[in-house]
């Protein structure tokens, strides 16, 4: 039987020390991750370049940069040694132990303050468990970036790869502190929200607007006196009795529960965002992906 000598133990280190300079910026780095000598990491890379025939860095006595050929075979690098990692996690113990690292992306806010605790308890619960969570609110390739898992808001592509289940609905509701409903009557029906200042959430000078509600026209007409890109601050605005804030319940589900803040016309239901759990398309999702996705499932009527 012919055998292929392609897939060595020296091509894996050699791949190995490359991404670990990569991501610890520097040789000297990698060789510390790697408990190697610097020199041999250097070794290793040069036996790659030389195998590949190109130039992986641009090195100079101070600093060193990937290449556009080094960028490329690292991002398929970092894909390779992922999988290998999770097909090892799936053989060990039992294939059914949540570990090995797991790399989660979510919007920040949101991320903050419902997702990463829930993933934090299941860390503790799991000891051989490794957390990254990556807190932002652009969407990225998962697949390119190397991530196992995302929590997306809003609409979702159909993106050839990815496999993508709803997490929940993320529920919008009036609400304003007791100080302001002191000095103004509260609200009675929708249409007595033209006599109320309104806090607005707004993005790129675009406004995002109460269509849920049916706002009468010269509610709609009258400009805000105050406007935020962040819902946290927008919640603090309606706590210090600035005006009547329409949020996600999750961001002010802590005030409401101590008082700061009073749930206002709890009748009108007012469907908000969307949230999903979206990875990377497996046959077998691992362990540690299926405990993430079962903890986020589980905790989000806590929250929603």
């Amino acid at each position: 039987m012919r055998t292929n000598d392609t897939y060595t133990p020296d091509r894996l280190s050699g791949i190995s020390a490359f991404v670990a300079a990569v991501d610890a910026g520097s040789f000297a780095g990698a060789a510390e991750r790697l408990h190697l000598t610097r020199s041999a990491v250097a070794k290793r890379i040069a036996r790659l370049e030389t195998r590949l025939g190109v130039r992986l860095f641009h090195r100079t006595t101070r600093s060193q940069h990937l290449t556009d050929e080094g960028q490329t075979f690292y991002q398929r690098c970092t894909k390779v040694l992922s999988e290998l990692s999770e097909a090892e996690d799936e053989l060990s113990a039992g294939s059914q132990t949540p570990m090995g690292r797991l790399r989660v992306t979510m919007p920040v806010q949101i991320g903050r303050q419902c997702i990463a605790p829930v993933l934090l308890t299941l860390a503790k619960s799991h000891s051989q468990l490794r957390l990254e969570m990556s807190f932002c609110d652009h969407r990225i390739d998962l697949i390119e970036e190397g991530f196992d898992l995302a929590v997306r808001s809003g609409r979702l592509d159909d993106t050839p790869g990815l496999k993508a289940r709803p997490l929940a609905e993320q529920t919008m509701l009036l609400c304003a502190s007791p100080a302001y409903l002191s000095e103004h009557d509260a609200p009675q029906t929708t249409a007595d929200l033209a006599h109320h200042e309104r806090l607005m959430y707004g993005r790129g000078g675009n406004l995002y607007q109460w269509p849920a509600l049916s706002m009468p026209p010269e509610a709609m007409s009258r400009a805000p006196r105050f406007v935020f890109d962040d819902l946290v601050a927008l919640v603090t605005a309606a706590e210090q009795g600035l005006g009547i804030a329409y949020v996600p319940r999750w961001v002010a589900m802590h005030q409401l529960d101590a008082g700061t803040l009073v749930h206002l016309l709890p009748q009108t239901y007012a469907p908000g965002t969307p949230l999903h759990l979206v990875w990377p398309d497996t046959r077998h999702p691992s362990p540690k992906l299926r405990a993430a996705i079962d903890a986020l499932l589980a905790s989000a009527p806590t929250w929603t």
